[in-house]
Parts: structure tokens; sequence; C-alpha cells
């Protein structure tokens, strides 16, 4: 089973003294005692008789934490200029902290990493963020209904809601505050806008960058290149990273509620990331049938 790590990504080892060591080699040591690759683990603090490395990899497997303390332990020995104590000792918050667990009754170690695992999946699955996008809300320009609206149905359905900084019509920004969002442990992150096909629309395009099997069904199809239309129609997405899924949905209201039901009835029920943006692109793809249909009424 992999542990998500969220927040809880840091590890302290205790009177440890330094002399010439390659802080570098050190790190690696810690990531190959716990099965992971060079690069992710760094050291991020050295004070005397004290150092901070921080874990980057999100999901770890369960056995390469538990009771690793020893382990690590004779791997950060074996890096020249490193020099321990019997006194020496590790430290770590949440799932981590299952490293300096003792592994005499396993069968008891592995029932309480489960119940911290369930009570994190738990905290992390109802704290939603919610990020309105663009230029014309950032400059005032217009009222932002959506965000206290989806606030207020997810509140009701038991979530704990954060409001988001607005995204910038910018794909870095997006990207920059979607990896955020998950770094601070939001199991439900909403944009709002940025779906559309005109180079400032950028939403999906955030999600695809983190999740690159995201689902990502088209609303319309539009001739690429006919008009203001540099992309070939609007998309809405849905994509997951780690125990977090991440949606992007239209930034007119009524197509907000429009998808609200079907965005409810998805996290209550737990569908999978393509069947909730199927779902919720086939009732938006309705509003613009109905669209079309009128407009080539009137034009008849």
């Amino acid at each position: 089973m992999g542990l998500n790590l969220l927040e809880k990504t840091e590890l302290w080892v205790n009177e440890i003294t330094l002399d010439g060591t390659n802080l570098t080699d050190l790190a690696n040591a810690v990531a190959h005692a716990m099965g992971m690759q060079d690069g992710e683990v760094l050291v991020v603090d050295v004070r005397p008789r004290h150092i901070t490395f921080d874990i980057l990899a999100r999901d770890i497997p369960q056995e390469n934490i538990l009771g690793k303390e020893t382990a690590i332990l004779d791997a950060i020995r074996a890096v020249p200029g490193v020099t321990l104590y019997p006194e020496t000792y590790l430290h770590s918050n949440g799932i981590l902290g299952q490293i300096c667990a003792g592994v005499e009754n396993e069968e008891a170690m592995l029932q309480q990493v489960a119940k911290i695992t369930d009570d994190l999946r738990r905290n992390v699955s109802h704290r939603a963020i919610i990020f309105p996008t663009g230029f014309e809300l950032q400059q005032g320009l217009i009222e932002d209904t959506n965000t206290p609206y989806l606030k207020s149905l997810l509140e009701q359905e038991g979530y704990k809601v954060t409001v988001g900084e607005i995204m910038a019509d910018d794909l870095a920004d997006i990207v920059d505050k979607l990896e955020d969002a998950l770094n601070r442990g939001f199991g439900l992150i909403i944009t709002t806008g940025g779906v559309g096909a005109e180079d400032k629309d950028h939403s999906v395009e955030g999600i695809c960058a983190i999740d690159r099997e995201a689902a990502t069904p088209y609303i319309v199809k539009y001739q690429k290149g006919t008009g203001r239309h540099v992309k070939d129609g609007v998309r809405i997405g849905v994509g997951t990273e780690g125990l977090s899924m991440m949606i992007s949905l239209p930034g007119p209201h009524d197509e907000v509620e429009l998808a609200a039901p079907v965005l409810l009835t998805g996290l209550r029920e737990q569908w999978s990331k393509e069947t909730l943006a199927n779902r919720l692109a086939d009732v938006l793809a309705e509003k613009w049938k109905r669209k079309n249909a009128h407009h080539h009424h009137d034009q008849g």
C-alpha cells in the first residue's frame, strides 16, 4: 500500500555532526535507504548537531517507511564526514513518524498505520479549495458569483472550503497555485473559468501539466484558428494526484449551476475522474446544442 505524506515530509536527524560532508551524497543515502531515487530527498537545514531532510516523493510504499530508522542511520553513518552518537535519533510527524516505530508487533503497527492513513484520507477528502480565474476578476470588472455558490453547496456536503487566490490567465501561475494546493493537502481543488478556446484559457492545460492522464472531454468543438479560437474546442478537465482531485469548470455562472448537481453526485459516489469528466461534459454540451439549435432556427 502506498502512503501519501501530504505536508508532513520533513525528517530530522538529531545529535549528528558533519565534517566536510557532501550534502547531496547525504540526501541520496537517505533516499536509497527508503527505496527512492537520487534527488528525491533534499537537505534543507543544517544546524549544530541537527539536520533536516525534505522528502520530495509524495507517495511512498509502506514497507519503505515502517521501522526503517536503523537502515537510514546506517546509510547516513556510511557517508564520509558524518559522525553519529549513541543518542542520535530520527524524528518526524505524521506518516513518516512510522520510520521510528519498532516492529516487534508488526500486525499491530500496520493497523496503526492504516488508521493514520484512513484519518488522513478522511480529513484530506473533505478539504476543498476554489480558484476563480481571469483578468476580469483580478481587475474587479465583474463579480465572482461562482465561488460563493460552490462554497455554499460544498459546505452543505460537509466540506471545509477555502477560497483561493484568483488565478491569472497564465499557465505557470495556474500550475503554481494547483501544486501549492496539492502540497497543502486539499483533497478537492476546483477552478472556474479559463476552459475556452482562446489563447488566454489555460485551466485545463494546468491540470494536464500535473496529471498527464487527466480526463479532458470536449463540451463543444470549433474549427481551429477561426475567429479568436486558437484551440479546437472548449473542454473541461478532471485530474488526480495522490489523494486529491482537480476539476476545471467553465466560467459562466449558468454553466456552473448546470454542472453542480453532477459534481456533487460524483463526489458523493466517488466516481472516477473519467466518469465525472464525461458526465460533466455531457450536461454542459446539452446547453451548447440547445444554443446552436436556437441560433440556426433564428437564421432559418
